[in-house]
Formats: C-alpha cells, sequence, structure tokens
C-alpha cells in the first residue's frame, strides 16, 4: 500500500511543466541530506485511484503533470496508478522520482514521460549540479529516451 503526506503544486521538478507533486511516505532510500525526512516515515492518506482522480479535479486546468515523488517501497504500486492516469486522464504527463541508482522493472515504461533516478549523495549535489549522480529521463512513445539532466544545471545552455 502507498500512502502519501500532502501535495504541492510545483514548477521545476519535471521541465516545462506545471505538476501536482504527490509526496509518498514510507521510503526506504532514506538517503543522508534528504530534503524531505518526514517521508521516511509510514504514515499519511492510502493514494488510490479514487484520492489520484480527487487531486486531479481539486488541482484542476492548471496542471499539465502528475509527479509521483518517491514510491520506492512499492514501485509495482505506483506503475499501477501511472496506468490509472494514463488511462483516465490522458492529457495529464506523468513523472516519477525514485531514489534508487535503477529503472525498477516492475514498471511499464510506456506508463512515464518523466523519471528521475539516482538517491541524494550530498557531495555530487542534486540535479542542477553538474557533479550529480542523479539522472532525468524523458520517455518517448517510441520506447525512446533522452537524458535531459542537463536542462536542471545551473550553467545550462
Amino acid at each position: 500500500m502507498l500512502k502519501f503526506v500532502g501535495t504541492d503544486i510545483v514548477f521545476q521538478e519535471f521541465p516545462d511543466e506545471v505538476t501536482l507533486a504527490i509526496n509518498i511516505s514510507n521510503c526506504p532510500c532514506k538517503c543522508p541530506g534528504c530534503h524531505s525526512p518526514f517521508l521516511w516515515k509510514d504514515t499519511g492518506t492510502e493514494l488510490t485511484e479514487a484520492s489520484i482522480d480527487q487531486l486531479i479535479n481539486e488541482a484542476g486546468s492548471q496542471i499539465t503533470c502528475i509527479g509521483f515523488m518517491g514510491g520506492d517501497s512499492a514501485p509495482e504500486r505506483v506503475n499501477q496508478l501511472a496506468g490509472h492516469i494514463r488511462k483516465n486522464h490522458p492529457d495529464r504527463k506523468i513523472g516519477w522520482y525514485t531514489g534508487r541508482t535503477t529503472i525498477s522493472p516492475l514498471i511499464s515504461r510506456n506508463r512515464f514521460d518523466y523519471i528521475k533516478v539516482g538517491p541524494y549523495i550530498r557531495h555530487l549535489g542534486a540535479l542542477n549540479s553538474p557533479t550529480t549522480n542523479q539522472r532525468m529521463y524523458r520517455f518517448h512513445p517510441d520506447g525512446s529516451f533522452d537524458d535531459i539532466t542537463h536542462r536542471f544545471q545551473i550553467n545550462s545552455t
């Protein structure tokens, strides 16, 4: 079961998107220096298809993307919920922030437009650092993908 602890409307997590970021709890990664250690605990409200529909409806037409911020404890459930969004809200893009170093084999990549992989490692920095270990991928309908990490970098052109 996935649980979430609040949402935010964000503008920088996925390029060119106004994102409804869903903060998922029970993170098993527990990265030192994490900006959201409150998400390490198994707390919050169950994230279901019905609650996602409600969150999307409440956010309104201003959002262009739904972002799962975490969910590493149940990637197969993130995959199921992404499938629900893809089917029932086809006008929204879907992104996932995972702290794992690879994309889970339990997901269908065609359900996602963006996936960020990689734990936060303080001395390497976040996505906006040129030395980051984290990667942001943009997936295309034909199954190909681009590494778009450079779009986050401070000195990016």
